[in-house]
């Protein structure tokens, strides 16, 4: 029993011995990526909200103007519905109804329209920021990349967010992208 108990422990130490420097050798080949904190301060980001807030702004002041006319309108109702005649209130009141359904609609559509166009334009800008991590992880023969959601500690080594975000900034400087 003796005899077979030696040979095993020789074997279990070579395999220990074999598996530290391959540990340590995926331990460089490893790097984390804070994609959150690259979203937020990409200037892709940025140009992306400065874009959609062009695109966007002449319909939110008509609908801000639409809701101003219809809170006037409600006050007039308030107001003057004591000395207005039946038929006036009444057309006023329909009036109101229909303006108010028509502006919750529109409302709506505009939310549904803004929320299309950022969510696009948030994966176009998820796919540049996926792409210039792969050109990071080829050029410097990274093995895994990981991200926030899947670790619990990175140290500053490890952490590849800040060139990330400089590659990111160079394209955009240079193409606009």
């Amino acid at each position: 029993m003796k005899r077979h108990i030696r040979p095993l422990g020789y074997v279990l130490g070579l395999i220990i011995l074999l598996a530290v420097p391959a540990v340590t050798l995926a331990a460089d080949a490893v790097a984390f990526v804070n994609i959150s904190r690259v979203m937020e301060q990409c200037p892709q980001t940025e140009a992306l909200f400065k874009q959609l807030e062009q695109e966007f702004s002449p319909r939110e002041a008509e609908l801000v103007a639409e809701r101003d006319a219809l809170r006037e309108m409600q006050q007039r109702l308030e107001r003057d519905a004591e000395i207005m005649g039946s038929d006036e209130r009444s057309e006023l009141q329909r009036e109101f109804r229909n303006r108010s359904r028509e502006f919750q609609h529109n409302q709506e559509m505009f939310q549904e329209d803004l929320n299309s166009r950022r969510n696009e334009e948030l994966a176009r800008v998820q796919r540049l920021v996926q792409s210039v991590i792969l050109d990071i992880a080829q050029r410097d023969e990274l093995d895994l990349v990981v991200t926030e959601r899947t670790v619990v500690y990175a140290s500053d080594r490890a952490d590849i967010t800040g060139r990330v975000l400089e590659e990111l900034r160079r394209r955009y400087e240079s193409s606009g992208e």
